[in-house]
This record gives structure tokens, sequence and C-alpha cells, in this order.
């Protein structure tokens, strides 16, 4: 009967479940866009380019690992850990004479892997796609056969792909200067290869196996093996086999799909990132959906209140109202959730390709949508608009029959008590969150805190509403009597209707405060990390490369020249499973040069034995001079390194700091991503000297941070795309449930137009009151914002002083009011066409 009775209702009342449509909507395109990131995180296809003439591939061990044993209650529980390393991990080249015993392998052949950027002006064009060195033995695993030309025999020889060749305009017979792990080197093209499959990913750059070899740095050692089979032997076959004759040893068969992590190391990593990042979102775009979706369906409720009264008045019995509105939600919710589940799919691939155009995410991780995330953001849909119904039809199904009709004419004046008490709960629980941030001090911790406290504290403001608003209305009571008519009915709504006020407030408070903290947070961190760099650099000069980095012997040629010379290279190491930002300095004359502020031990002391570490890594590991820390380097090799001495500028320099041989060894890219040089010559002597090196500049430190400035904006995007979604569902939160507020009020006007008010007039009152509760919503918003971003800071920087742009501030109050008053004055319009006295003559 009620399900019959819902429709009926849902039927005839589509411009009242409009609003309730469109939140859902939203909310449902929201969780499957992020649905779909999570899902291509955990099983996003990564297709092999590289191996794929190869259908056995051997590589080593990419992940640290741990093992604990828990004894309890007679029970022993083995819990594995694994964590990827940052860095590519070498195969000892002895493997191959185990794997050429294997039955059913026909041939093993090495592949070495190493950075090879060619620098001319072609290559600019191929700069989507990262260039790979490798030893022409090995261009049978795509495979590449030559197109023209022959094969590289001398030191000196070079063979390039097709594509690039094309691109680049280059034929045997050219030279091409390439910028390897050393130093530059021109090779002459002896040939131009072509693949066999569709190699759309990476520029391959073909050597002699001895230049191969010198170029990978890594003797006795190769990146992976392809096992090519014998005739009639099947991939299963030949991968059994494989992995029973390296059965003892740390290293990993792949076949099939599994080929693409061994080839795209940053696709494999992107999975966590896009894990988390998707999570993250997720979880926001709940608790935002919620948030909203529940103020929007009370919003609803309140403006059938009539309807509902005049059912309880003929015996409609409290759980036939809620379960009248339940239904009515469900209907609601499958609607917007299948539509919009759909409209998900397309904004989650569109979502992805913008990570991959901002370099967020490798092209070759390729978007996976199944049919889970659309399925979870129906259910989630579902589940909220219900929960919504329920929490919204708890007054209006309560009141005694008898006191239906007179509750229906006025809103309540006394507060509900338990809507007060939750509220408080949800402040207090907001301030605790507040707390907790103030003492974290690593990004990934504080981060998800920062978000979910925002969320708490708009909570809080939602159900604590009606009171500020009320609150609000007489503290602005002396200004809005001046204003004229206008302002004192507005001051007269926001006391008499503050609940219905309260609603518009609450988004709008989200909407500020949200978008305050996103636009803020990275600002804060980075604007710190670059003031502790900044103190700490005391380099007379910087020198950056426009290409993978500065070559060794740059650095050689000013030592040469009695400069003091740092090389920072920086990687990503693991103690036990915990990550920590890394980096290898030149430790002759790097007190010239550098000073993280020492606060305990010598940096004299720093060499392939020892490291300096961070306070927080100090606080968290408990180290101080002379401890012993065991770690994993970047490719994963185990050293052991007695602590020399630890500094304050974390933040600015990396928790962890080696001699610089020690990192440079472990790392793909042995490149100084930057060199700081102490020196009394002029810039212009120091580019003379590296004149061999054009792809070298020599900067001022202050130019040098502001490349560092533009390089944290570009990283910050990332986080800007990630909750701009989050924040334009909040938006269009703000306009529905502000143009739901005044739609609901023609018999309202039209009483104030038969009372003699003018179109003017009543338009004015709306203005007001949306300026009224823009104004209480900024000063929430801000609040909220200033809390957290001020905990946050406290956490990360250890300095209560956020980093905040008035400019942007500004402008996002004024995109708020813009919002508001837009959302306000045209359904005000639109309510002022009908006559008042065909209002008020229908109502009656």
């Amino acid at each position: 009967m009620m399900l019959r009775y819902a429709l009926k209702t849902v039927r005839a009342r589509k411009g009242g479940f409009v609003g309730a449509f469109l939140a859902l909507m939203c909310a449902a395109a929201l969780i499957t866009a992020c649905g779909t990131l999570l899902e291509t995180g955990l099983r996003g296809t990564i297709s092999t380019e590289r191996y794929a003439a190869a259908p056995v591939v051997v590589s080593a061990d990419q992940n640290v690992h741990r093992t604990t044993v828990k004894h309890k209650k007679g029970k022993t529980k083995v819990k594995h850990k694994a964590k990827p390393i940052a860095e590519r991990a070498w195969l000892d080249e002895g493997l191959a004479a185990r794997l050429h015993r294997a039955p059913g392998v026909g041939r093993v052949v090495p592949e070495l892997t190493f950075l090879a950027q060619p620098l001319t002006s072609g290559a600019a064009v191929e700069a989507s796609r990262p260039a790979y060195g490798h030893a022409w033995d090995s261009a049978v695993l795509t495979p590449y056969t030559l197109s023209a030309g022959r094969a590289p025999r001398a030191a000196s020889d070079l063979v390039v792909d097709r594509r690039f060749a094309e691109r680049a305009h280059l034929e045997p017979g050219d030279r091409l200067t390439v910028q390897s792990t050393q130093s530059p080197r021109t090779y002459r093209i002896t040939g131009i290869a072509q693949a066999a499959v569709n190699v759309r990913h990476q520029t391959s750059l073909f050597f002699s196996t001895a230049e191969a070899r010198r170029l990978a740095a890594h003797p006795g050692h190769v990146t992976a093996f392809g096992v090519l089979p014998t005739e009639g032997t099947g991939t299963t076959a030949l991968e059994r086999s494989v992995t029973e004759a390296l059965h003892g040893t740390t290293a990993q068969v792949a076949s099939g799909d599994a080929r693409g992590p061994v080839e795209f190391l940053d696709a494999a990593a992107a999975r966590t990132k896009l894990v988390s990042m998707g999570g993250a979102m997720g979880g926001t775009s709940l608790l935002v959906a919620v948030l909203v979706v529940v103020g929007t369906f009370a919003l609803s409720v309140q403006q059938r209140h009539r309807e509902l009264a005049l059912l309880r008045a003929i015996a409609a019995t409290p759980g036939q109202i809620r379960g009248l509105l339940g239904k009515e939600a469900l209907i609601v919710g499958a609607a917007a959730g299948v539509t919009g589940a759909l409209a998900g799919l397309p904004l989650g691939a569109w979502l992805h390709s913008r990570f991959v155009a901002m370099g967020a995410v490798p092209a070759t991780l390729q978007h996976s949508a199944g049919v889970f995330p659309p399925f979870a953001a129906v259910a989630a849909t579902l589940l909220g608009a219900w929960a919504a119904a329920r929490i919204s039809s708890r007054r209006v199904a309560r009141i005694r029959p008898a006191e239906a009709l007179a509750e229906a004419r006025a809103e309540r004046t006394r507060p509900a008590w338990g809507r007060l008490l939750a509220g408080l709960v949800l402040l207090a629980g907001g301030a605790v969150l507040v707390a907790v941030l103030s003492v974290l001090r690593t990004e990934p911790a504080s981060t998800p805190v920062t978000f979910l406290a925002v969320v708490v504290l708009a909570c809080a403001v939602a159900l604590l509403g009606p009171l500020l608003v009320k609150a609000a209305a007489t503290v602005l009571a002396g200004p809005l009597r001046l204003s004229g008519p206008g302002g004192r009915l507005a001051r007269a709504n926001l006391r008499g209707n503050a609940a219905r006020m309260a609603s518009v407030v609450t988004p709008l408070t989200l909407l500020v405060g949200m978008t305050c903290t996103v636009l803020f947070v990275q600002p804060t961190l980075g604007d710190a990390a670059r003031a502790q760099a900044r103190e700490g650099i005391r380099a007379d000069w910087v020198l950056a490369a426009q290409g993978p980095g500065v070559p060794a012997e740059a650095a050689r040629a000013l030592r040469a020249r009695h400069d003091v010379v740092t090389e920072v290279v920086r990687t990503t190491v693991r103690v036990g499973l915990d990550k920590y930002a890394a980096q290898g300095v030149t430790p002759a004359g790097l007190t010239r040069t550098w000073d993280p502020e020492v606060t305990a031990g010598s940096l004299k002391d720093l060499g392939n034995d020892t490291v300096a570490v961070s306070e927080l890594a100090a606080q968290q590991r408990h180290l101080r001079p002379g401890s012993t820390l065991k770690l994993t380097l970047g490719d994963g090799t185990p050293v052991t390194v007695t602590v020399a001495a630890v500094y304050a500028k974390g933040l600015g320099f990396g928790d962890l700091t080696f001699a610089h041989d020690l990192v440079a060894h472990h790392v793909d890219n042995p490149l100084a991503t930057s060199v700081l040089v102490g020196t009394d010559r002029t810039q212009t002597q120091l580019a003379t000297t590296l004149r061999k090196f054009p792809a070298v500049r020599v900067l001022a430190p202050a130019t040098a941070d502001s490349i560092q400035a533009e390089r944290q904006q570009a990283n910050a995007e990332v986080n800007y795309l990630a909750m701009g979604l989050v924040l334009a569902f909040t938006a269009i939160a703000v306009v529905n449930t502000l143009a739901m507020s005044v739609s609901e009020r023609v018999r309202e006007f039209a009483m104030l137009r038969l009372a003699g008010a003018t179109r003017r007039q009543v338009l004015r009152m709306l203005r007001t009151e949306a300026l009224s509760v823009l104004l209480l919503a900024t000063a929430l918003g801000s609040s909220i914002a200033l809390a957290v971003l001020t905990a946050f800071s406290v956490g990360m920087t250890g300095s209560a002083a956020p980093a905040v742009t008035p400019l942007v501030y500004v402008t996002v109050v004024a995109v708020a009011g813009v919002l508001a008053l837009v959302a306000t004055a045209l359904p005000g319009r639109v309510a002022l066409r009908v006559r008042p006295v065909a209002v008020a003559t229908a109502k009656e």
C-alpha cells in the first residue's frame, strides 16, 4: 500500500524531488569515478611492449618484505607484508646458467635497461615517451628488426627506433648526442629499427653490448632475462620449468600480463598511488555526499510538512510515515544512483586521462572500469537516501495527530535536544581531530585527517545550524534594521525559519571550508619546505640541467678549478617497510655549501658507512649519533650504517642524507638533480668552464628556488584536480539547496505582495537573506579551515603559520557569494511571476 502511495507521490511531486535527485545523482557519479580510479590501481592492466616476444621474463624482486610471527593462545599466526622499492632492482647475470639448464628453454636473452636521453631538437617531440638504452643483442625480445643500416658494433655506434628517427629526421650516418648515466656522448647512427608490435610508451636506443654494459653501470648484473622456448614448448610449461630452476632464489618469474609491471616500474608503483588517491577521494566524497544529501532531504521533508502532518491527522502511524518517506527515498535514490553511476564512468575515464596528462599516473597503466564501482555507487546512493529520509522524518513522524496541522504552520521554537547533543559531540570530535592533526608530522598520515576534520566540523555546523542562524540574526539585527523593510523582513525570516536557513548554511560552510583547505594545504607545506631549503643552502651558485640531470664530469670540471662542489642525488629508501625521502651529497666541503642545521653529531663524519638523519626520523626510529640503522636502498640493496648527525631541516632536505657515492650506485638515474657550488668566480666564468655541457645552467640560489616552486605547483595541481570534483559537487549542492529553499516560498511571497510589498522589495529581502547566510557560512567555513590549517602547519612545520593567499581567499568567498546570489535570485524571480491572488486562492 505504502509503496503504491510512494510511487504516486513521486510521480505527482516531481518538482519537489528534483533537488534530492540531483544531489544523489552527483554523489553516485562522484563515487563511481573514484571507484574506477581505485579499481584501476587494484586491477588496471599494464601491457608489455619491450618483452612482447618473450613469453617468460625473469626479473629481480621489486619489493621489501617483512614476516612477523605471533603466538597467541597456543596458535601461531604468520603475517607477511611487502612494499615496493623506489628504484630498479638488478639480477645477478650468473642466473643465466641455471636458466639454460631448465627443460624447454631454447634461449636466454639478457636485458639491460638504462637512462638514455637524446639531446636534439627533435627529442622534444618525444617528451611524452621516455627514452631507454639497451644492448642490440636484446632487440629480439620485442622483436626489433633493422629496416635500414646495420647493427651497432663499435662503442660509438647507435641504432634508433623508426618512430623517433622519423620525428627527429634522422637517417643512418647522422650524429646524435645522448645523455645517459655517464657524460653526454655523440654517437653515429648506423641503423633504424622497426618494432614488430606497437611500441607506444617508450623510445628505444640500441648500443653495442660493451657500450650498453658501460652505460648500465651495473657490472655482473642485468635488468632481466627474456626466456624463449624450444619448439613445441608452451608458455605454461616454460614458466613452470623456469620457476623450478630458480627455486631458492629471490628472482621473479612473469608471463602474460604480469610482464608489464616488470617493464614499466613506474606504472607498477602508480598502482599504490591510485589506490590511496581513489580511496581518499572516494571516502571524502562519500562523507560529503551523506552530509549534503541529509540536508537536502531535510529541506524536502520540511517543504512537505503540511502534507505529512495531514497524514498524521487522518490516523497514519509514525511507522507508516517513516516507511512512506523511506520508500520515496529508495525510488528517487534508485533512479539517481543508476543515472549517476552511468555518468560516473566517463567521468572516471576523464579523470584518469587528466592524471596521465599531468604525469601523476603513467599512460602504461590502463584505465579499468568494471561493474563494481557502479554497483557500489548505486548501493551507497540507496543507503544514503534511505538513511537521510529516516533521519529527516524523525520529528514529523513523532508529533501527535492533534498537533500536526498546527505544527505544520510554524517552525518549532524549542531546541531539539537530541540534535543539539549530537552537534556538540561532533564538535568535540572535530576538536579532537584538530588536536591529533597538530601532532602528526608526516604527509600520508596528516592528509586524510585534514579533510576528515573539515567534514566532521561541517557536520557539527549542520546539526547546530538553527542555533547558529538565530545567533547570527541577533548579531546582525542592527545592520538589518537599518537596511530598510527588506532587512527587517530578512531578520524575521532568519529567526522564524532558522532550520530552513541552516540547511543553506551547511553546504556553503562546507564549500568555503573545504575549498580553503584544499587550496592552502600544499602551499603551507611547500612554503615551509622551500624556506628551510633556502636557509640551508650556502652555495653561491646552483647547477641545474634541462635534461635528466647534471653529469658527474661537470662537477669534476669545477673541482679542477678549486671550486667547492656538492652533488645532490635524490632517492627513496625503506627502513623496515617505512618509506623515507633520502638524498646523497658529496661529503667534501659540505658545510661550505649546505647547512641543514645540525643539532647533534657532525657532518664531518658523513661517509659511505654513515648517515645523517632528520629530527623526525631520529624520533621515529629512536636514533642518535652513534646508533646503528639497518635500511634498504632504492634498488633493494640492504645496508647497515651508523648515524653521524641529526639535523632540524628535514622538511627541506629529506629525512636521510647519505654520502653521494653510496646513493649514486643504487639509483636508476645517478645524475645529480642539482649541484651546489661554493666559489669566488662569477656566473659567466662558471658557464665558460661548463660550455661542454649545453644542457647545464648556472643559476643563483633564488632562481633555483623559484624553479622548485614551479615544480611544487605542478605537483599540487594533481591534488587540486583530485579534490576539485568534491568541491564541484559541493558547489552544485549549494545551488541546489538554495534553489529548493527559495522555490518553496511562493505563498510567502504572494502574502507579502498582497500586503503591499513590491517585487523589488521582495527580491531585496532575498538578497539580504542570502548575504546574511553567506556572511555566517563564510565565518564558519573560514574558522574551520583556519583551525585545520593551523593544526596542519603546527604538525608538519612546527609553526602555526598556514600559507593563506589573501587574493585566493577573497576569490573563494566571491565565488561562493555569486553562487548564493544567483541561486537565490533566479528561483525568486520565477516564484514572483505568479499572480499573488492566484497563489492565495490556490492555497486556500
